[in-house]
């Protein structure tokens, strides 16, 4: 049995007082077999608050990066694992035993692994919608997959179209449609990338990263024109357990 009294883990982020993962872990601990551990939320305005943070939690054994510093961690920590080197962003973080801060990324697994059930051979090429940290981690897995797939942000640059460019012809060619944006989450339920959504089919799968509300405007409106639908509660739980494990290496 692993030794796992008085053991502290949480998030970091900014306003992150809606977090999925401080209820997840919470609950998690509640269990008789995981007395000792504990999780909070450590909402900083800036990234290099961190290095005072660490200092003030001495007994810290483990961090959740949420947006927006996924890639901003970077250069505080003192080693990453293969996979973040390739992502360039860490949503997982690991106090060693001497002391050190080694970054993951297991993003990338908790999107693939909730991604994998819904294909079907018609599921050739993707849009990613976004290109922040949390894009990264869905570009890996989507190469791991063999799907291509092209980023649309606000401004056009090389690899990346911009939302003016998306029209019919577009939705023919990629039938996996992915928000890793933020637009949509609570208490912006309204909101939406601004996409066609008319030229969604049945063919199409449309995958958003938010969880909260659990249908965003996104995803209704493709649904309304006959797309699969996805959240990402799964991908959120997956890249949990991961990181779990990857704390109790």
């Amino acid at each position: 049995m692993i030794d796992i009294l008085k053991r502290r883990f949480g998030l970091l982020g900014k306003n992150i007082s809606y977090s999925f993962s401080k209820g997840y872990f919470t609950e998690k601990f509640n269990n008789e077999y995981f007395k000792g551990c504990s999780y909070e939320n450590f909402d900083i305005p800036q990234i290099n608050f961190l290095t005072a943070l660490i200092k003030d939690n001495p007994d810290l054994k483990g961090l959740n990066v949420t947006i927006p510093y996924k890639e901003q961690v970077l250069p505080f920590l003192d080693k990453l694992s293969k996979k973040a080197t390739l992502i360039g962003a860490v949503n997982t973080i690991r106090f060693t035993k001497k002391g050190k801060l080694k970054g993951y990324n297991t993003d990338y697994y908790g999107f693939k692994k909730s991604l994998k059930p819904l294909l079907k051979a018609h599921h050739k090429k993707a849009l990613i919608l976004g290109t922040g940290g949390a894009s990264k981690g869905v570009a890996f897995a989507l190469d791991e997959l063999g799907i291509p797939y092209t980023f649309v942000s606000r401004e056009a640059k090389e690899n990346i179209i911009d939302y003016t460019l998306i029209n019919a012809t577009t939705f023919d060619n990629y039938q996996i449609i992915i928000n890793s944006t933020p637009v949509g989450t609570s208490p912006n339920i309204e909101a939406c990338p601004d996409i066609p959504y008319e030229f969604f089919t049945k063919k199409h799968i449309a995958y958003d990263l938010i969880y909260n509300p659990e249908e965003t405007t996104f995803l209704r409106k493709a649904k309304e024109n006959g797309a699969v639908i996805k959240n990402g509660y799964d991908m959120l739980i997956f890249q949990a357990e991961k990181a779990w494990k990857i704390w109790n290496k």
